[in-house]
């Protein structure tokens, strides 16, 4: 499988992103005298493409492919759509739930067949989630430290309004389809669909 081997921080620098929406308590760095050129109208709607890549840890085939799917979606425009499919991916769903620290870890922990959906186990993290989906971690890998550790490390972590969790029991639920403005991502889909529109 293809990944994206690039430092995380440096990534973060050159996208302008703060390493906060991926999970991570680290402070992004400030550069001093650094000269900024004049971005172009395809450097910035690029840029936006990158950034909605990078936070969710999407490759550039399937990401085209979620781009169509939003399109043929008959309710909201094309770039929530996008953003909506992003987010009710499984990996996703779990790191919004502070079961994971990062999205990295929630797609290491769904590959590794800890996590079931309504009681079968997925091991895929692009498996998109609906409403009245229950997500529980399996009962024999609730008693790890590991999972002790992500708790004590999420318990400040604010859960979206669109799912519950229960982070004693490690399982939560989905209770609704998120919108744009419960999306706290920086992203600005709209150029995202421009750029793919030329």
């Amino acid at each position: 499988m293809a990944r994206d081997m690039t430092p995380v921080l440096k990534k973060c620098r050159a996208l302008g992103i703060e390493p906060g929406f991926l999970g991570l308590e680290k402070k992004k760095s400030t550069r001093h005298g650094k000269v900024t050129r004049k971005q172009s109208e395809y450097g910035m709607q690029l840029k936006e493409k990158q950034k909605a890549k990078f936070i969710y840890g999407v490759l550039e085939k399937p990401f085209r492919n979620y781009f169509v799917k939003a399109q043929k979606l008959k309710y909201g425009t094309t770039g929530e759509n996008l953003m909506i499919l992003l987010e009710t991916r499984l990996d996703n769903v779990i790191f919004r739930m502070g079961l994971a620290r990062t999205r990295d870890e929630a797609r290491q922990i769904v590959s590794h067949r800890n996590v079931q959906v309504n009681g079968k186990t997925v091991n895929i993290p692009s498996y998109s989630v609906r409403v009245g989906d229950e997500i529980v971690i399996k009962e024999n890998c609730r008693g790890s430290q590991r999972y002790a550790d992500i708790v004590a490390t999420t318990s400040g972590r604010i859960v979206p309004e669109w799912v519950t969790c229960d982070k004693e029991k490690l399982e939560g639920k989905v209770v609704a389809i998120p919108t744009r403005e419960q999306i706290d991502v920086p992203v600005n889909e709209v150029a995202i669909v421009e750029l793919y529109s030329k």
